[in-house]
């Protein structure tokens, strides 16, 4: 298929305008059983949302079940949010899609690229009109995929598509308790992009959201791989962290060991870089005013101690972290700047350190244009492609 005609079979459905109802989202299924999964489906119930969370993962379901519960600590709705409760307001689990999805205003899309891409191809045959799908973090053309990983299954429903770049709080996990802390506002967009009500509506559970003029700006905003990569993957002597220097045999402080006190000035340099790379390729595209390095290092990095503070990740969710930081956001760059023909020399040496980190080619993985539906052959036909199914012009 033509982007083409993957645009205009996207956009057929897409007639309802800015004058459309605000969607009320009072019935919500969260799609996966990780932290990030719990925390969005506690914030649901939270503002009195019927809240269904779906897992594959039988053992996810078992420790959610055998739990006193879901534990919110620190900044936010602190408090215990029951699971599959007779008596109470509860998150209710399940293992079956259809169950979760068949009468939810608001699905919500968590966890890894590869798990957002897996359950974005098995919603196709389950979806109605109406739905509201929340793809989160969306990272760069998350919505775009999702629109043609739906397309391909099959689904004709009249859906919006949102891609967030965040949550409002990074999440410390121990157990069943998460330990929050308030992140900043991400940017945000609709997919048609002229339902500016469903913006609105999402507030009230992720009251974080910078609502963009469309997905593709929401897109070259994302900024999570250019703070995260150079943090977790480069140290030394040669490029210190910025934590405060000790006296020999001085020990740090826990209150000191922050993701941004991972940041320092030679990170800082690196970040400056990706950053004027990735708005050379923007402005490219037609899409300027995108937040610079110091912006991104305060969305990314959250505070270097106090309220608003991002644990360092243990070596699993760093790992992990840095294979979604190339496939969700720097693949789909370097494919952007081929067509743009605008060099990027750091951001593909990122992607070649974190794929010898990691061991893998996570690179092959990686989103592109091609991918994401969009076979145009020059800058000015791929420009047009995406204004068109991103803005929901036709």
């Amino acid at each position: 298929m033509s982007f083409e005609e993957f645009a205009e079979a996207v956009q057929k459905p897409s007639g309802r305008n800015a004058s459309q109802p605000m969607p009320s989202l009072e019935r919500v299924a969260v799609l996966g059983g990780g932290a990030d999964a719990r925390l969005v489906a506690a914030l649901c119930l939270s503002h009195g949302a019927r809240v269904a969370l779906f897992s594959a993962y039988g053992a996810e379901i078992r420790a959610m079940k055998s739990s006193s519960g879901i534990v919110l600590r620190g900044e936010g709705p602190i408090g215990t949010y029951q699971i599959d409760s007779q008596s109470a307001p509860s998150v209710k689990t399940t293992a079956e899609l259809d169950v979760a999805v068949s009468d939810a205003d608001l699905i919500v899309l968590t966890g890894p690229v590869h798990k957002q891409r897996t359950y974005s191809m098995v919603l196709a045959g389950h979806l109605r009109d109406g739905q509201v799908l929340l793809i989160v973090p969306g990272r760069t053309m998350g919505a775009l995929e999702t629109a043609r990983n739906l397309r391909v299954g099959g689904n004709a429903a009249d859906v919006t598509i949102v891609e967030a770049q965040g949550l409002p709080y990074w999440i410390a996990e121990e157990g069943a308790v998460l330990t929050l802390s308030e992140a900043r506002s991400v940017a945000a967009a609709s997919l048609p992009g002229n339902r500016p009500r469903t913006m609105g509506a999402l507030s009230r559970y992720l009251p974080n959201l910078e609502p963009k003029t469309d997905v593709l700006e929401c897109s070259f905003s994302d900024g999570s791989a250019l703070v995260e990569i150079p943090a977790l993957m480069l140290g030394g002597v040669a490029n210190p962290d910025g934590m405060p220097e000790m006296a020999i045999g001085g020990v740090q402080l826990e209150e000191n060991k922050t993701f941004a006190a991972l940041i320092g000035s030679g990170h800082r340099r690196i970040i400056e870089t990706l950053a004027e790379e990735r708005a050379n390729v923007a402005r490219a595209f037609g899409v300027r005013d995108l937040p610079d390095a110091d912006k991104m290092i305060r969305i990314h990095a959250g505070a270097l101690s106090g309220t608003g503070r991002r644990e360092i990740p243990e070596r699993e969710s760093a790992m992990g972290m840095l294979r979604d930081g190339v496939v969700g956001s720097l693949a789909p760059l370097v494919s952007a700047a081929g067509l743009a023909n605008v060099p990027v020399p750091l951001t593909r040496a990122m992607i070649t350190l974190a794929g010898s980190v990691l061991g893998a080619d996570v690179a092959a993985a990686g989103r592109k244009l091609s991918t994401v539906g969009i076979e145009a052959g020059d800058i000015n036909g791929a420009r047009a492609a995406i204004d068109d199914i991103a803005t929901g012009a036709r």
